[in-house]
């Protein structure tokens, strides 16, 4: 399990931390319909910031599929792929080439990401946000552990 301490680390280029209420957006999804954070409050939300030229992106984006959307997506978890600035084609694409069935949302400049992390630092990373809309869980890059830890948190907050 994940300590306190690991889950409040903040050195991997995060300007939001653990505790923090999760920074609203509006987006267009790879399907065409509008999401909103805010409308979500009352489910487990997890974003996953992520693109099409990142190799560690499309070697987790499997798992996120069948670790976690796959066993949760009928219990209440809201899962949304962020594409960091990169047309729709592309996201369509990254969705058949990695075999994902969440959906992607569009990410004009970076707008979203920069919510979350400065600008420069780098994909892929994870924010977990509990039923109130905060921030409960932050990952950086694809690390079994960190991913399992997640993936129990995730578990946690759906029991709840």
């Amino acid at each position: 399990m994940a300590t306190e301490a690991a889950e409040n680390k903040n050195d991997r280029g995060y300007i939001v931390k653990v505790g923090d209420m999760a920074p609203d957006f509006i987006t267009t999804l790879d399907n065409g319909k509008t999401f909103k954070l805010s409308d979500h409050r009352g489910k487990v939300v997890m974003l996953q910031f992520t693109a099409s030229w990142c190799g560690v992106c499309r070697k987790e984006m499997p798992f996120i599929e069948k670790e976690i959307w796959q066993m949760h997506k009928d219990k209440g978890l809201v899962l949304i792929g962020v594409d960091r600035d990169e047309p729709l084609e592309k996201l369509k694409a990254l969705s058949e080439a990695t075999g994902i069935t969440y959906p992607l949302a569009l990410d004009p400049g970076g707008d979203i990401f920069e919510l979350y992390a400065l600008k420069k630092s780098g994909i892929t990373r994870n924010v977990i946000i509990d039923r109130e809309g905060k921030i409960v869980y932050l990952t950086r890059l694809f690390k079994r552990q960190e991913f399992d830890d997640m993936k129990a948190k995730i578990e946690r907050l759906l029991k709840e």
